[in-house]
C-alpha cells in the first residue's frame, strides 16, 4: 500500500542488514511516519506489548521474524531450548491475537528440523518471509472474495456504497491490503464509489489514527465518527454494510475483535444491515468452539482509558489526563460477536455463513484440530 506515494509493507527485513527487522511505528501515526529497527526477540516483544505494532496479521508476522531474530542471537550449544524460550516470551505479549501463537508454533516446527545453528537461522528466516508473503496473498484474496458484495450493492443502488468499519483491520494490521479494508481497496481501484464510516475506536483510537490515515493515503472517501454514532446512522439508513476484522475466530464462527464490535453487530441485526467479518485462515482457532467462554480476553492497563496521547498544535507529543485521578477504570481490549450475528465470514478461500459445517468445508484441516 502507499505512504505518500511510496509502496510499503508494515514489516520487512532491512535489505542492508538481514539481522535487522524494520517495522512501521504505528504509535506515532497519523502525526509522523517513522520506522523502528529491531535486533533481538526482546525488541520484538516490547513493540508488540506496547502496541508500537498491532493488528492480527502484523503481530503474527512480526512474531515470526522475532523467532528468526531469536535464532540469530541463540547460543551455539542450546539453540533449540533458547528458541522455545523466545516463543514463550512472544506468545505472552498479546493473548487474544491467535495469529501470534499460530506463527510461533509454525516457526518452532521448522526449527525442529534444523541440525545446526546456521541451518536454524536460514530456515527460520525463510519461513518468516514465507509467512509474510502468505499474509499478503491471503489479504489480496479476501479483497477479491469481498469485492462482489460491494459490487452488488452499487449495482442495486447506483449510489456510493456506505461501509462502517470498527478499529483498524487495514494494511497496517497485516503486511499489506488488510482484511476488512481489502474489499474496500479492491472496489475503489475498480472505480466503484465507496464511502467509509470510520469509528474512532477508543480508547486507543485505532480507527481515527490508523484507518483514516490509510484511507487518506489511498484516496478513499471516509468520515471519522465517534464510536456511539453508529446507532444513529443505522436508524437513518446511512449504512449499507459493516466489515470488521477479527483477532480470533472459533470453529463455530464466534469472532473476537476490538471492544465495541459486538455492539455494532447488534445494531446491524436490528436494522437488517449485513455484518461481515474478514479474516485470513491464520486467525481461526479450530481448537476452540464457544468464543464467549474459551477465547481469552486481554485486559489492558487503565491508563489507556484515563489518559489521551497525541500531538498538540506546536507539534509536541504529550499525554494528558482526561478522568479524575481517584476514579478506577477498566479496559477490556476485545469482545466476542457470536456467529449468529455475523452474515458471512470472508476468507482467502471464499465466503461462508459461520457454522461449523460451512467452515469445515472451506477448511477441511479444521476437522483434525481440537
Amino acid at each position: 500500500m502507499q505512504v505518500c506515494g511510496t509502496p510499503y509493507r508494515t514489516v520487512w527485513l532491512d535489505p542492508e542488514d538481514q539481522r535487522c527487522l524494520r517495522v512501521i511505528n504505528q504509535s506515532l501515526l497519523p502525526h509522523r511516519f517513522e520506522t523502528l529497527a529491531l535486533y533481538t526477540p526482546h525488541d520484538v516483544a516490547r513493540v508488540i506489548s506496547e502496541m508500537h505494532i498491532r493488528g492480527a496479521g502484523c503481530i503474527g508476522v512480526t512474531a515470526a521474524y522475532g523467532m528468526y531474530l531469536g535464532a540469530c542471537t541463540a547460543p551455539q550449544d542450546s539453540y533449540h531450548d533458547y528458541l522455545h524460550e523466545v516463543g514463550a516470551l512472544l506468545t505472552e505479549t498479546r493473548p487474544t491475537a491467535v495469529n501470534l501463537s499460530w506463527a510461533v508454533q509454525r516457526m518452532l516446527r521448522v526449527a525442529l528440523s534444523a541440525h545446526s545453528l546456521q541451518m536454524l537461522q536460514d530456515r527460520t528466516r525463510d519461513e518468516a518471509q514465507k509467512i509474510a508473503d502468505e499474509d499478503v496473498a491471503h489479504c489480496r484474496a479476501i479483497g477479491e472474495y469481498g469485492l462482489p458484495l460491494i459490487e452488488e450493492i452499487y449495482a442495486r443502488t447506483q449510489k456510493p456504497v456506505e461501509i462502517l468499519t470498527h478499529c483498524n483491520a487495514g494494511w497496517l494490521a497485516f503486511v499489506d491490503h488488510g482484511s476488512a479494508t481489502a474489499p474496500i481497496y479492491a472496489a475503489h481501484r475498480r472505480g466503484i464509489p465507496v464511502h467509509v464510516w470510520v469509528d474512532v475506536t477508543g480508547p486507543r483510537n485505532q480507527g481515527s489514527r490508523l484507518t483514516a490515515w490509510e484511507l487518506l493515503q489511498e484516496g478513499v472517501p471516509h468520515t471519522i465518527i465517534a464510536d456511539n454514532t453508529g446507532g444513529y446512522l443505522f436508524q437513518h439508513n446511512a449504512i449499507d454494510m459493516v466489515i470488521t476484522g477479527a483477532d480470533c475466530v472459533t470453529r463455530q464462527g464466534d469472532a473476537a475483535n476490538k471492544i465495541g464490535t459486538y455492539l455494532k453487530a447488534l445494531a446491524a441485526r436490528e436494522h437488517s444491515v449485513p455484518f461481515y467479518v474478514a479474516l485470513p485462515s491464520s486467525t481461526f482457532d479450530f481448537s476452540r468452539t464457544d468464543g464467549l467462554t474459551e477465547i481469552p480476553i486481554e485486559k489492558r492497563g487503565s491508563h489507556e482509558v484515563t489518559y489521551a496521547y497525541g500531538e498538540n498544535d506546536e507539534g509536541v507529543f504529550s499525554r494528558v489526563r482526561i478522568a479524575p485521578a481517584e476514579s478506577p477504570a477498566a479496559n477490556w481490549g476485545f469482545d466476542v460477536t457470536p456467529a449468529r450475528f455475523i452474515t458471512e465470514l470472508i476468507t482467502e478461500r471464499g465466503r461462508c455463513v459461520p457454522t461449523w459445517e460451512n467452515i469445515r468445508t472451506l477448511f477441511p484441516e479444521a476437522s483434525s484440530a481440537g
